[in-house]
């Protein structure tokens, strides 16, 4: 189910890479509350390595995923995670992981790139779940958006 998911935004690289991926554990749940009832680092202090945990609502098709921060970059505004539990891991995936660079424009905002990896479980197929992935990615980096034009002293 490996794909790359690109969105473009007026928000600049620096605010989007704070708000949609180092604090978005803390920002989720308050923008999208139909999507996560909770999420938390439960492990660690967000550097690398640190495990955080996002619990979904019933929209989702699953109830929660652990997942471990393996590498960010601030200054170059990447990361990459790593699902350790919970999600498609119980069902039709083996390991799944997703790097994500937020690349600055020269018009000051930013595009959004989520690249993902992932191994099926024998005999298992994504049926529509990749689709899925892509549109909830993009909706997640456009509320992301929109909070953060809404708010413009937020994660500066």
């Amino acid at each position: 189910m490996p794909f790359t998911v690109e969105v473009e935004s007026p928000v600049s690289a620096a605010r989007m890479f704070k708000a949609a991926l180092v604090d978005w554990h803390n920002l989720g749940p308050k923008i999208v509350p139909h999507v996560f009832a909770s999420a938390s680092i439960i492990e660690g202090d967000g550097s690398v390595g640190s495990i955080r945990q996002l619990n979904f609502t019933s929209d989702m098709p699953f109830s929660y995923v652990k997942e471990r921060l393996d590498f960010v970059d601030h200054e170059k505004f990447e990361c990459k995670v790593t699902a350790l539990e919970g999600g498609h891991l119980e069902t039709i995936l083996e390991s799944a992981s997703v790097r994500f660079k937020i690349e600055p424009t020269s018009t000051g905002g930013c595009i959004c790139k989520a690249v993902t990896e992932s191994k099926f479980k024998p005999g298992a197929e994504a049926g529509d779940e990749k689709a899925k992935a892509k549109e909830y990615l993009v909706k997640l980096f456009k509320a992301t958006e929109a909070y953060l034009l809404a708010y413009p002293d937020a994660y500066v």
